[in-house]
């Protein structure tokens, strides 16, 4: 079912609330709380799917409830508190403030570090020095899905994924996630010590894969893509982007809900750069605080994908780091609560630098 009406927090802004444990979301200085994170918003973008396209106006927070929206499921009430609900502890870890996940790929093609730590040894050194660096998530895959990429089978991402997962597991603290698409290397990955199930197709892949994760417990991470990494940049095309991903991720989660795995464990990620082209990243990194209307905590991954060299004419992969902190800063001042990363110490400094900017207060982040 296809939703036709969409709310955006707009005027968003500082306003510490504390932690999404320690208060309920009340109404702050004329704006409310954002997912239940350190900021707050004072104004809407409303979106309505219309015959003609997709009509937008902004409006302030009063106006959604003064408005009869007769045919429309949700209430403004309900849209509002999706927006502004405190988001749960990802396996432990609160989301009161922006939290990095660190990238290792434990491949010999992926698009920036293909090769780069693709034996055990490589990856658990490389996890290790982004944990210090400051991840708080070690995002671990075995298969590379940029655009082109080929289908790796599960004996070799399994081969490839399971001794880095052993290994971090008994050397840090940070929270180890799988990033995979078959269910199988998520049962063994789980039983290995990972925390959380990173899913570039949202479940979709692996018919056995919903199956799986309910019976994991743990927390999944839910992507946007369309079609396969093999094609999904060929042709892809949308009604409107921005709304059409959100109504993937919201039915997906809807599946996910179905199948036993509860909300208070789901992640969305608007997958930028899987099956999307220039204009089409553009408009959902620009849009990115509408995602919180699915009511779950949300996710970017932009860090030195192909929009940046398009953008910038940068062709090497690592050249485009301050393009990804861009990217990164953008979406954590619309409350986006993690962001994927190749570049942790960086990330982490330009983060510091905004809340301390942000708050007022030379503390920076803890």
């Amino acid at each position: 079912m296809q939703r036709s009406i969409y709310i955006r927090p707009l005027g968003i802004y500082w306003a510490r609330l504390g932690t999404p444990e320690s208060e309920a979301p009340q109404e702050i200085w004329g704006g409310l709380p954002l997912a239940g994170g350190p900021l707050a918003f004072s104004a809407l973008e409303v979106l309505e799917r219309a015959p003609g396209g997709t009509v937008r106006r902004t409006i302030g927070l009063g106006d959604l409830f003064e408005r009869d929206w007769g045919r429309h499921t949700l209430s403004a009430s309900d849209l509002i508190e999706e927006i502004r609900a405190p988001r749960p502890r990802l396996a432990g870890l609160s989301l009161d403030r922006p939290r990095i996940m660190g990238i290792v790929n434990v491949t010999p093609d992926s698009f920036s570090d293909g090769g780069l730590h693709d034996s055990a040894t490589a990856a658990i050194a490389h996890g290790l020095k982004l944990a210090e660096e400051g991840a708080d998530i070690l995002d671990i895959g075995g298969e590379s899905t940029r655009p082109g990429s080929d289908t790796v089978s599960v004996d070799d991402e399994l081969r490839r994924v399971i001794p880095v997962i052993e290994g971090l597991r008994a050397k840090t603290d940070a929270l180890i996630s799988i990033d995979t698409r078959k269910a199988a290397v998520m049962r063994r990955a789980a039983a290995a010590g990972a925390d959380i199930l990173n899913d570039v197709s949202a479940l979709t892949y692996d018919p056995a894969a919903l199956e799986v994760a309910a019976a994991s417990g743990l927390p999944v991470m839910l992507m946007h893509a369309q079609g396969d990494p093999k094609t999904m940049n060929d042709n892809p095309q949308y009604s409107d982007v921005v709304l059409d991903v959100f109504d993937f991720l919201e039915q997906r989660i809807r599946a996910c809900l179905e199948a036993g795995i509860p909300k208070s464990r789901l992640i969305a990620d608007p997958g930028i750069g899987f099956g999307k082209h220039l204009h089409h990243n553009v408009a959902v990194l620009n849009a990115m605080s509408l995602y919180h209307g699915l009511g779950v905590p949300v996710l970017l991954g932009a860090s030195r994908k192909k929009l940046i060299g398009q953008l910038c004419n940068v062709e090497a992969p690592r050249d485009r780091v301050p393009g990804s902190l861009a990217a990164a800063l953008h979406s954590v001042a619309q409350g986006i609560q993690i962001v994927r990363v190749h570049d942790v110490a960086e990330t982490r400094q330009a983060l510091a630098v905004w809340e301390a900017a942000e708050a007022g207060s030379e503390a920076g982040l803890a």
